[in-house]
């Protein structure tokens, strides 16, 4: 559990968080195997004897005030006896996890027999649309046999296709059968026949340790619909409707009612991959993709505003059906027409799952993705609950979950992997803040409960009883955080003790909230002013404005780049770079839609180094393919020409760019060999990422360069207005200062 604030040492008080201009809060990874200094937990069993406050109901911990009888709670300062068996326990602290580390992981009793627990197995659907294209089916088709290939033995796997009926492939028979069932054209329409009684459940879910050759030889045999349905011979135009169309929604509804039926029984989470190759537009949950075109030209709308709210509940409804099914949709769009990831974000990121964008077939990652995102591990049923002690308390949570109904600063996530984030701010309680004079320091705790799939072999490595054998078994554990941050006395301190990393998590969640709410113009304004407010602050903190006598008229020179500050000097350059993000980039700038959704998932679950990668690049040089030359270039040409490298690596994040300049020696081997340095630089980074990143190999005078100079943001720049001219960092730092001025008169 990685947990990163945005201050080390908190605010005293609201007058001091708010002449601070710097966003209070902190990021939770809460399933990463290790801590934000990579140490690991104190494991133990018996989370559910952990001593708990009757008052706060937080956790006992390290921090606790321990005596014979009773313990002090951290966070609220309440007195608590101690049970005759924790006494006896913590007579031997030694053996406690709790008595020896503040980041522990208990296992946790399960609920429900022990037979229901050895049953459990993961089970993987995936959901295939045919109204497609054969290069489309020949991607999935890649993707689904490296999906085969990363399942742990016992996994059971079901193949469903959509189109205008639905497709279930029985694969356990000497000879792999699909059975059909036509799907409603109208909206409100629903399915003829329940899929149970078109196959049953467990004849469609197959063993994939006996049936993987036939899973195989089943996806070969996969084609579009639109080539032997959809021609005007075949009899399926009704009242002048071509039909073939793309039925997804009431395939997922029908899907997550199938499933539900087993749930708790034969699995305890089911996966379920759509990959979907366009807009569904045909019966239940069908959407209207005229609303993106040149209509908002005409109209005088606003396009960045329109085109992100959904246009239907239909898929926010239906992840409330996948969550009480106990599935999770993960959705794969291979597309570049508008499909409107708006309405159909919901289904994923609410139901615990992911939302992935390509936007075309030939060079997809769709197979990489699904092997890394199958091979590592993930954690579901979970429950994210953040305490913290009496003088302050979380405001906003942000993230891929969903808060629970009943109890505040619960959280609940359906599937969550080592890389997942989520971010609170705080706010002051009351106008008192925390004592100057008290030794009593700010607390937080985080407590995730969660359940993982331990495979047969972990089992019996573990000494479990030999019955279990060829079976998965479920574990809850229950793994908490508690910290203990200072106050900084006066606000050097505070700007001293800034994670410029976290700051910009806070920010991304910030900005696209508002872009959500009000549109792309307002996200940006807020990024800008908050920027504005930050530099006056950090002036007048350090005393830097001196005014003439007499008169509003300011006499010094703003310091806009945070020159005595070494922890805020990153933040101008990263405004700057999220202003000229497809994040924040307008309709008008040629930003698909779809492109912002995606990005706006993806960010959102982001831990804040790769979000801090993904908004400010790395440029690298090297003088040959073994040989560093600088490890940190700013992005402008003029780096590159004053460099005087032959070769510069630029880590995007999502895209990993080798560029050779027009001057570099002719004897350079190009593309890098695969033994030199840079290419192992590569591979690191690579296998270090939730998504697989594309490389690109550019050749300077030969190849065309755009996809690189692109990232090169600091040769453009964003005014105050919000629209791009052809000024640099510079003039973006110049038109800073004149705000700071007009701030403040």
């Amino acid at each position: 559990m990685a947990v990163r604030a945005t201050v080390s040492r908190f605010p005293t008080d609201s007058d001091s968080q708010e002449a601070s201009g710097v966003p209070w809060g902190l990021t939770v990874t809460p399933f990463a195997s290790k801590d934000e200094n990579d140490q690991a937990p104190a494991y133990g069993s018996d989370g559910h004897l952990l001593p708990r406050c009757e008052n706060c109901y937080a956790y006992f911990n390290t921090y606790c005030e321990l005596d014979q009888w009773a313990w002090n709670c951290s966070l609220c300062g309440t007195l608590n006896g101690l049970s005759a068996e924790a006494i006896a326990r913590y007579s031997r602290p030694q053996s406690c996890a709790e008595m020896m580390s503040s980041f522990i992981d208990l296992e946790l009793p399960l609920e429900g027999s022990e037979e229901e627990m050895l049953h459990a197995r993961p089970v993987y659907v995936a959901a295939v649309d045919l109204s497609s294209s054969e290069e489309f089916l020949e991607l999935i088709k890649s993707a689904l046999l490296a999906t085969l290939e990363a399942l742990a033995p016992g996994s059971l796997f079901g193949l469903a296709t959509f189109s205008h009926k639905i497709g279930l492939y029985d694969v356990q028979g000497p000879i792999p059968v699909v059975k059909n069932v036509f799907a409603p054209q109208e909206t409100e329409g629903s399915l003829p026949i329940e899929l149970e009684d078109v196959m049953p459940l467990l004849q469609f879910l197959a063993p994939v340790e006996t049936c993987k050759d036939r899973i195989t030889s089943t996806l070969e045999t996969l084609r579009p619909t639109t080539a032997w349905e959809r021609t005007p011979g075949s009899g399926q135009v009704l009242d002048g409707v071509l039909m073939g169309g793309r039925g997804f929604g009431v395939a997922m509804e029908a899907l997550c009612n199938y499933l539900g039926s087993e749930y708790g029984n034969t699995f305890a989470l089911a996966r379920v991959f759509a990959f979907l190759s366009g807009p569904p537009d045909y019966g239940p949950g069908q959407l209207d993709t005229r609303r993106y075109g040149e209509q908002y030209a005409s109209k005088g709308e606003d396009a960045d505003r329109a085109l992100l709210p959904e246009q239907t509940p239909f898929y926010k409804d239906l992840a409330a059906v996948a969550v009480q099914a106990g599935v999770c949709v993960d959705i794969f769009a291979v597309t570049n027409e508008y499909t409107d990831l708006a309405s159909l974000k919901f289904l994923s990121i609410e139901s615990g799952g992911s939302l992935f964008l390509y936007s075309n077939t030939d060079d997809s990652t769709l197979p990489q993705d699904m092997y890394r995102m199958l091979s590592r591990p993930y954690a579901f049923n979970c429950v994210l609950r953040l305490r913290t002690s009496t003088e302050f308390k979380s405001g906003h949570s942000y993230g891929h979950f969903f808060p629970d109904p009943q109890y505040e600063n619960v959280q609940h996530i359906i599937c969550c992997d080592s890389f997942a984030t989520y971010a609170y701010d705080f706010d002051f309680a009351n106008n008192v803040g925390f004592s100057r004079h008290s030794s009593e320091l700010p607390m937080v705790q985080i407590a995730f409960q969660y359940t993982v799939v331990v495979p047969p072999e972990e089992l019996s490595s573990s000494g479990v009883v030999s019955s279990s054998r060829g079976k998965h078994s479920l574990k809850r554990r229950l793994r908490i955080r508690t910290l203990q941050y200072g106050t900084a006395k006066n606000l050097d301190e505070l700007y001293d003790s800034v994670d410029p990393e976290a700051v910009l998590s806070l920010l991304v969640h910030k900005v696209i909230l508002a872009s959500l709410e009000q549109g792309v113009r307002e996200g940006r304004i807020l990024l800008h002013d908050w920027l504005v407010i930050l530099t006056a602050q950090y002036n007048e903190a350090c005393n830097l404005i001196r005014y003439k006598n007499g008169s509003s008229s300011i006499t010094a020179q703003i310091d806009v780049t945070f020159s005595q500050c070494p922890q805020l000097q990153l933040l101008p350059r990263l405004v700057f770079a999220l202003l000229r993000n497809p994040l924040l980039r307008f309709h008008e700038e040629g930003v698909h839609p779809d492109y912002r959704i995606y990005m706006q998932c993806l960010f959102s679950a982001l831990e804040p180094s790769s979000l801090y990668r993904a908004i400010y690049p790395m440029l690298t040089s090297y003088s040959t393919p073994d040989t560093q030359a600088y490890p940190r270039h700013s992005l402008s040409r003029a780096a590159l020409i004053t460099s005087g490298s032959p070769i510069f690596f630029l880590d995007a994040f999502t895209t990993l760019i080798v560029f050779y300049s027009s001057t570099a020696d002719p004897s350079l081997p190009f593309p890098p060999p695969h033994d030199c340095l840079l290419r192992s630089t590569i591979n690191q980074l690579k296998q270090d990422r939730c998504i697989t990143p594309k490389l690109v190999f550019i050749r300077g005078g030969h190849d065309d360069a755009t996809v690189f100079e692109n990232y090169l943001i600091e040769e453009q720049d964003v005014d105050g207005s919000g629209l791009t001219s052809v000024m640099g960092f510079v003039s973006f730092l110049e038109d800073i200062t004149q705000s700071v001025l007009e701030y403040l008169k």
